[in-house]
């Protein structure tokens, strides 16, 4: 641990001036949206623009018998409605380089052909003039279907006569993959079962979640036939990738499609894969010569936008005597809904699971079988945390059990298992560069130590209520490069980033980035960072995002990678154009290159002659507007790109959560009284967002653990339309959190920063489910699966009391 290192790193050819990085400035973007002068999609407004919106599946699983759009095209105000026959349309199709008994490829159409496999998915598109003769268009639609019996579960995927949700998956699997099954684990479970030491297996599910990003997805899309080009304005974290599946699906040259992204209101992995509806808008109006514009509604945003989350772990685990593990044996099972999601394909839950699931324990032997199902529902991309909030509430959940078994302090025995020696390579073969696991952990415990949590438990336990202290200590690879993702074998390997700085004759600088901003203020930390690297002030830098045609290539925001990747890129390109900026100054100096430095001032000062200095203004003159006195060799421009990615297996970012809830027997409800987190990530680049990162993960993890959920009925129907029925935290039902700080400066990245955008999300689950069994710890209830709502503790401690009744019950109820 070393405390907060903001200084400019490998060598930057400058030194003294203002530090930017580590400072909480203000925020950037801050003065245009807090005034409403962000632009989101649906500000956006075009001359003859015309609304889109699609007819949608009423059954989870059925062949289409027909879809007769010829009411439709009768409603006053529509223009056009078209079913995949009439939009001839390329798949979307996410491949991983792995054999058929692995992997099962499956293409997702972009309007349903012949078969639905979700309530909600896409079998026509209605063009009108506005957004009301849209809906009256829909409603004129009639769509017949032969109805199939859906999968719903587990337990319908794999039983014996389970309809298939597409043929080409047999048993409906998608992916399935035993990535490790090292020496010694049989070994280690007979010694732990005949020995001193114990074996313990828990059974964790999570929910099915919606990632709920305040602005829902949209898009505006026209066609400029004198430029021949098809532009199209969306919310995307990812508009490269957008671009590519686009021009695929529409079989034209990439050239002939430019994706932007305005401001964008919230992402959280559900918009960083390839969504089948803006190329539909895209497709018709490139066919109608009219800009088309969709935003999606609520219901829409609930049902049939990507959801997340839902996984099963059965997780066992060897312990000796002192409450070291000594093996660990996992089943993972992922329900990835109906399709697999481009670029990252229905593997990518249980492959992240499978590769890191030992985490921040030096576990020894190690077993895993890893599986994604398909199912009639909505399909699932990334959400903030990516099956790490599962496997690490897995792993948390067995720790507390041995604990219990061993008759050992829950916090000891983490401090016994916990990574204390770096760079430590493990039995998952993930090399982990140094952290703080102990420290954190240490830090949080006595944090709720010091401030008597532990003495008021105690005496409220003896006034008869039931309150709970609960941990979780995690890491959360961050900066995942490209040979990290081509373990996975996938078919599109993300990884790198881009950049290009540009300096114009006022000594200002426009830096771009193939990282995507979605509110974690990427205009005012990227700029940080091209500010120290160069000595300007940070009212002198801009950064540009989003634009296909601007940026070379990008692989957008998601896994934490923005700062790391992306930030890395910004900083080497700000580095090589402080490089080229010094070589014109040695020359009209008349000096020697290395005599010169940038003076952290905005310019360039000899070094054995302090008062010889050029400003960056006198440069930019010369470059451009006196070219002839440039130096022999150098073209007349002052810019610079950069690429920049990591090699090997990223970097670890780490925390420790320590929650305190009262459980209320009576009623079942669950109150947080106390969270802090204790969090690593690096060297911070601006505490502020942070702060904000670390809180909202935590709230998305608290949402998960005691709220959402999308649960679906026998056939298909899923249970959350609108608010009323998808239960959203609210700011009464989220806690104050504390955040402290740890910097361990992470020495594969330019400015020594790991990701920080989805630890808070990662943690919360665990740590408030450990404390709501240590609250129900005298009534003889276990809980291992989220959300828990009240009526799951209601259910738990009525079995508790009469498990044979409750038995008797679960035997009876349908399923």
């Amino acid at each position: 641990m070393t405390g907060r290192d903001t200084g400019v790193r490998r060598g930057s050819p400058r030194s003294g001036g203002k530090r930017w990085v580590g400072a909480a400035v203000p925020r950037r973007e801050d003065p245009r949206l807090l005034r409403g002068r962000g632009r989101f999609i649906d500000d956006v407004q075009l001359s003859g623009m015309l609304h889109a919106g699609f007819v949608r599946s009423t059954v989870a699983h059925g062949r289409i018998l027909d879809i007769d759009l010829s009411a439709v095209r009768e409603v006053e105000g529509v223009v056009a409605a078209y079913t995949a026959e009439d939009l001839d349309l390329g798949d979307i199709v996410a491949l991983l380089d792995r054999p058929p008994e692995e992997f099962a490829p499956t293409a997702m159409p972009i309007l349903a052909k012949e078969k639905v496999r979700f309530v909600g998915e896409p079998v026509a598109v209605v063009i009108a003039r506005d957004p009301y003769s849209v809906e009256d268009g829909i409603e004129a639609a009639v769509a017949t279907y032969e109805p199939f019996a859906a999968v719903v579960s587990e337990e319908t995927a794999f039983a014996a006569d389970a309809p298939l949700v597409h043929e080409e998956a047999p048993g409906n699997v998608l992916l399935d993959v035993s990535m490790f099954d090292t020496p010694g684990v049989d070994t280690a479970f007979e010694a732990a079962e005949s020995g001193p030491g114990c074996v313990v297996e828990v059974v964790t599910r999570s929910g099915r979640q919606n990632a709920l990003p305040l602005e829902t997805r949209g898009v505006v899309a026209s066609w400029d036939d004198r430029d021949d080009q098809l532009l199209v304005q969306t919310c995307t974290q990812v508009p490269h990738q957008v671009r590519t599946v686009l021009a695929r699906s529409l079989r034209v040259p990439e050239r002939t499609v430019r994706v932007t992204v305005p401001d964008m209101g919230g992402g959280f992995g559900q918009k960083c894969v390839v969504g089948r509806e803006e190329i539909a808008v895209a497709a018709a109006a490139r066919k109608l010569d009219r800009p088309v514009k969709w935003i999606e509604d609520r219901r829409e945003a609930l049902t049939a936008a990507f959801l997340a989350r839902e996984q099963r772990y059965r997780t066992r685990a060897a312990f000796d005597a002192d409450g070291r593990i000594t093996a660990l044996d996992v089943d993972v099972v992922c329900d990835m809904g109906a399709y697999s999601c481009y670029p990252f394909t229905a593997g990518i839950e249980p492959l992240m699971a499978s590769a890191e699931m030992p985490g921040v324990y030096q576990v020894p032997a190690y077993r895993v079988r890893g599986r994604a199902i398909t199912s009639n529902k909505a399909p699932t991309a990334p959400y903030r945390g990516v099956s790490r909030p599962q496997y690490v509430m897995a792993m948390e959940r067995v720790m507390e059990r041995a604990a219990r078994e061993l008759g050992i302090d829950p916090v000891e025995i983490r401090r016994r298992n916990v990574i204390t020696e770096f760079p430590y390579t493990g039995v998952n073969d993930v090399t982990y560069d140094p952290g703080t696991y102990r420290e954190s952990l240490d830090l949080a415990e006595a944090t709720l130590r010091d401030e008597g949590w532990y003495e008021f438990r105690e005496r409220a336990a003896a006034e008869g209520r039931h309150i709970g202290i609960g941990y979780c200590c995690f890491s959360e690879r961050t900066g995942y490069g490209s040979d990290a993702f081509a373990k996975r074998k996938m078919q599109v390997v993300p990884g790198f980033d881009i950049s290009e700085i540009r300096m114009d004759t006022t000594g200002s600088v426009v830096v771009t980035s193939g990282t995507m901003n979605h509110g974690q203020s990427h205009e005012t930390t990227l700029a940080q960072i091209v500010a120290d690297r160069l000595g300007l002030d940070l009212d002198k830098v801009k950064l540009r995002q989003g634009d296909t045609e601007r940026i070379a290539y990008g692989w957008g925001t998601f896994a934490s990678r923005s700062v790391t990747i992306g930030g890395s890129a910004v900083s080497v390109a700000a580095r090589r154009l402080g490089e080229l900026l010094c070589t014109i100054a040695a020359h009209l100096l008349k000096t020697r290159p290395d005599n010169v430095r940038l003076d952290g001032d905005g310019g360039v000062v000899q070094i054995d002659d302090p008062a010889q200095r050029v400003s960056f203004e006198d440069i930019a003159d010369v470059a451009y507007l006196r070219s002839h006195l440039l130096p022999k060799g150098v073209e007349p421009t002052l810019t610079a790109t950069a690429s920049f990615d990591v090699a090997g297996d990223g970097t670890f970012s780490n925390a420790t959560h320590a929650v305190v809830v009262e459980a209320d027997p009576g009623t079942g409800q669950i109150k947080i009284l106390r969270y802090a987190c204790v969090e690593d990530c690096g060297v911070v680049i601006h505490p502020q967002v942070v702060d904000g990162q670390c809180r909202g993960g935590i709230a998305q993890g608290i949402a998960g653990a005691l709220f959402e959920e999308v649960t679906y009925a026998d056939n298909g129907e899923p249970s959350a339309a609108s608010f009323i029925d998808y239960l959203v935290p609210t700011a009464t039902e989220i806690p104050d959190i504390t955040v402290t700080h740890l910097e361990t400066p992470c020495a594969f990245t330019e400015s020594g920063a790991k990701g920080a955008g989805e630890g808070g999300t990662i943690g919360a689950p665990a740590a408030v489910l450990n404390a709501i069994n240590d609250a129900l710890r005298r009534t003889g209830v276990e809980i291992d699966t989220t959300p828990v709502h009240p009526q799951t503790v209601l259910a738990a401690l009525d079995a508790a009391i009469s498990p044979q009744s409750s038995s008797r019950e679960e035997a009876t109820t349908p399923s």
